[in-house]
């Protein structure tokens, strides 16, 4: 269950190279640090969150961009457009400022791309690795440029039919109406539009095939059975071509698993943690 703010209090601001980020840490145990999504920072992985935290120190953050800045009628931002290499070395540069030593990463979605990104452009700064959600080459659905497309053109309220039809997407089936879904919706559209539809335009360019050979560290790929947005079967691929990693897909999950199937997907990267640990 979403709860609104929920672990709020534990946030704090941590400037990184004259950038600001909302860093929340929760927990006790190894250091595992959660990369979020395209849109609703690390609120939105709140269920995922919580979960992990009965087993690691888990440490997550906002990604560079979700700050507005400005009153423009489609979210002016600071920074209207970040490339996922540049979200990959924010991440990197956080890593070294919070005093982590080779910790365990997990991205989801938008931000399995940045924790790929990170692990073959600095292998050496992480532990392990769990990906849900990606791809090593995004290929991009008609629905997902269309939405782009509105996104970058139209000023939209949060109650949107149109954007929240493609929200349903994310589920593995529609959601039921009622304040879980409710809340979903809402952390998503705190994140300025202009940024989603910038993140998917990067997404559209993001590509790690030639370079997944540098990926070193014990990998986990982790998806949704039902993912509508990325299917499983194209998330076993990526492990596939990863040496030495794992694929796994939760039963009955979409592509926010996280939101939907926290414990479960916990109960995966906990495990995997601990074949990595038998193996040292």
């Amino acid at each position: 269950m979403l709860v609104p703010d929920a672990g709020a209090r534990a946030s704090h601001r941590v400037t990184v190279e004259g950038e600001d980020f909302d860093v929340v840490r929760m927990g006790k145990g190894d250091p595992l640090v959660v990369v979020p999504g395209l849109a609703g920072g690390w609120r939105l992985t709140t269920p995922l969150l919580n979960a992990l935290a009965r087993r690691f120190q888990v440490i997550s953050y906002n990604l560079r961009g979700d700050r507005t800045h400005g009153a423009g009628p489609l979210g002016a931002t600071r920074t209207p457009y970040v490339e996922i290499g540049q979200h990959a070395a924010d991440l990197a540069a956080l890593i070294e400022r919070l005093g982590l030593e080779r910790p365990s990463v997990l991205g989801v979605s938008f931000g399995g791309a940045i924790a790929l990104e990170l692990a073959v452009e600095h292998p050496h700064i992480l532990d392990t690795l769990v990906v849900h959600g990606m791809e090593p080459r995004f290929k991009a659905t008609t629905a997902s440029a269309i939405v782009r497309h509105v996104l970058e053109r139209y000023a939209l309220p949060p109650d949107s039919p149109f954007i929240n039809q493609f929200l349903n997407l994310l589920y593995a089936r529609k959601p039921e109406p009622g304040p879980a879904h409710d809340v979903v919706v809402d952390r998503i559209w705190r994140t300025p539009q202009t940024v989603m539809a910038h993140r998917l335009a990067q997404l559209e360019q993001f590509d790690v095939t030639d370079r997944l050979w540098r990926l070193d560290v014990p990998t986990l790929v982790l998806a949704g059975a039902k993912d509508a947005i990325i299917p499983a079967s194209r998330q076993r691929r990526l492990a596939q071509e990863i040496s030495g990693a794992r694929f796994e897909a939760i039963e009955g999950a979409g592509h926010i698993a996280f939101v939907t199937h926290a414990d479960a997907m916990a109960l995966q990267v906990q495990a995997h943690m601990e074949r990595v640990k038998a193996h040292v």
